[in-house]
C-alpha cells in the first residue's frame, strides 16, 4: 500500500487576490467544508496549510466525517495545532475509508483571531461558517455560508501499490468555474467518472497563469509544490493561457506573444519527462465572448489561434487533448458554443465542462 493523493486543492495568497474576492479571517469560529474526494482507499490524511498567512494558525479541533462516519483528527497525537506562517502540516492517518466520488467534510475550529486566511477563492463548493467549537456537530444551523475553501491543501489516501495518479494543473478551466456550484461537475468530476482506475487530482487555480504571477504563483513557479509533490503522480495535464492572453488588457500591461507561451509550455514538458511523467496537454479555450472589459483583444486570440497551432503540431507531448475545437463554435471558433457557454463568454457550463473531459483519449492517458 502507497499513499497517494485523493484530494488537492491549489492555494493562493489572499494578499494577491484583492481583486476577485474579499479576504477574510476567523475567531472563535468553526469552519466545515466539503471534499470531492477524486480517489479512495483505506485510511486517509489531511494537509492544512497557513503558507500565506502572517499570524500562526491555531487549530484547537478538527475532525473528517463521510456518510456513515467520523474521526477526531490529530497531529503528533495532539488534537490542538499551532501552524506558523508559511507552514504546512500533515496529519496523523485515520482510519476513515474512503470511495472514489465520496464527499468528506472537514471540519475546523479556530479558536483564536487567525489574520487573513489562506484560501481557494473560486472551488465551486461552499464552506459552512458558525460560532464556537462545532466541529462534531451533525448539523450547521444558520451557518453563514462562503464559496471559498480554507487552509486545507490536500488529503492523502492509503491506496494499493499500482494506483496510477494524474493531475490536472492550470486554471479555472479545471477549477470549475462556470459549472453548478456544489454538483461536482467540474471538467476534472467528469474525467474522474470515466477512468476506471485511477485518478486525477484537481490544481487549477481561477485566474492563474502560466507565465507570471497574479492569482497565486505563475505555474512555472507551483509546479514543483502542485505537480511534482504529489504521491504516486504518473501523469500531468495541462490548461494554460487563458488568462496570460486575457488579463493583461484589464491592466495595460504588455501582451506576452506567442513565444513567450511557447517557452512556457517547453518548460513544463521538459521538466515533466524528467520526473519520468507523461505530459498531457490542452489546446486554449475560446474566449472571445468574454463579457469582462478588456479580456478578448484580437491581439490576444491571434496569439492563442498561434499557441494552439502549435501545441497540436510540437509533437514535445505525449498527447494533445484539443479542448478548443470540443468546445468552440464552428461558425465563429473564437467563441465558445452557445450551448456551452456558462454565460460570461469565457468559461463552461456543466455541459462544455463534460464535453472538455471527453476531449481526452483515454488511452492517452492510460491510467
Amino acid at each position: 500500500m502507497i499513499w497517494t493523493a485523493g484530494f488537492r486543492t491549489a492555494v493562493i495568497s489572499p494578499y494577491e487576490q484583492l481583486k476577485l474576492s474579499e479576504p477574510r479571517g476567523f475567531a472563535d469560529q468553526t469552519v466545515r467544508q466539503v471534499l470531492h474526494m477524486a480517489g479512495g482507499g483505506e485510511r486517509l490524511r489531511v494537509r492544512l496549510t497557513n503558507r500565506y498567512g502572517r499570524t500562526p494558525l491555531t487549530i484547537a479541533a478538527a475532525t473528517v466525517a463521510v456518510e456513515d462516519g467520523r474521526a477526531d483528527l490529530t497531529f503528533d497525537g495532539t488534537e490542538k495545532i499551532v501552524i506558523p506562517p508559511g507552514a504546512e502540516v500533515v496529519g496523523d492517518p485515520v482510519d476513515l475509508p474512503v470511495a472514489p466520488g465520496t464527499d468528506l467534510s472537514l471540519s475546523l475550529y479556530l479558536p483564536e483571531q487567525t489574520g487573513l486566511a489562506t484560501y481557494s477563492h473560486m472551488p465551486m463548493e461552499v464552506a459552512r461558517i458558525v460560532g464556537g467549537n462545532h466541529v462534531t456537530s451533525a448539523e450547521l444551523p444558520r451557518a453563514e455560508r462562503v464559496e471559498a475553501r480554507f487552509y486545507v491543501s490536500g488529503v492523502d489516501v492509503l491506496a494499493p501499490d499500482d494506483t496510477a495518479i494524474a493531475v490536472a494543473f492550470g486554471d479555472s478551466w479545471f477549477e470549475g468555474v462556470g459549472s453548478t456550484t456544489s454538483a461536482n461537475n467540474r471538467s476534472v468530476d467528469f474525467l474522474n467518472r470515466r477512468l476506471g482506475r485511477g485518478w486525477v487530482v484537481n490544481q487549477g487555480i481561477a485566474g492563474n497563469r502560466l507565465l507570471r504571477d497574479e492569482i497565486g504563483e505563475h505555474g512555472l513557479a507551483r509546479f514543483d509544490r502542485d505537480v511534482l509533490a504529489i504521491p504516486g503522480l504518473t501523469h500531468v495535464l495541462l490548461h494554460f493561457g487563458i488568462n496570460d492572453l486575457g488579463l493583461p488588457g484589464m491592466s495595460g500591461e504588455a501582451l506576452p506573444s506567442a513565444d513567450d507561451l511557447v517557452k512556457g509550455f517547453e518548460t513544463l514538458a521538459g521538466r515533466a519527462h524528467q520526473a519520468g511523467l507523461k505530459i498531457l496537454v490542452a489546446t486554449m479555450g475560446p474566449f472571445a465572448g468574454a463579457v469582462y472589459a478588456g479580456i478578448s483583444t484580437p491581439e490576444g486570440l491571434a496569439v492563442r489561434r498561434e499557441v494552439n497551432d502549435w501545441i497540436r503540431t510540437s509533437g514535445i507531448f505525449d498527447a494533445v487533448f484539443d479542448v478548443a475545437r470540443a468546445v468552440e463554435n464552428p461558425e465563429a471558433p473564437d467563441y465558445i458554443h452557445p450551448a456551452l457557454d456558462s454565460g460570461d463568454g469565457m468559461h463552461l457550463n456543466d455541459n462544455g465542462a463534460q464535453a472538455m473531459a471527453e476531449a481526452v483519449d483515454l488511452e492517452t492517458l492510460a491510467l
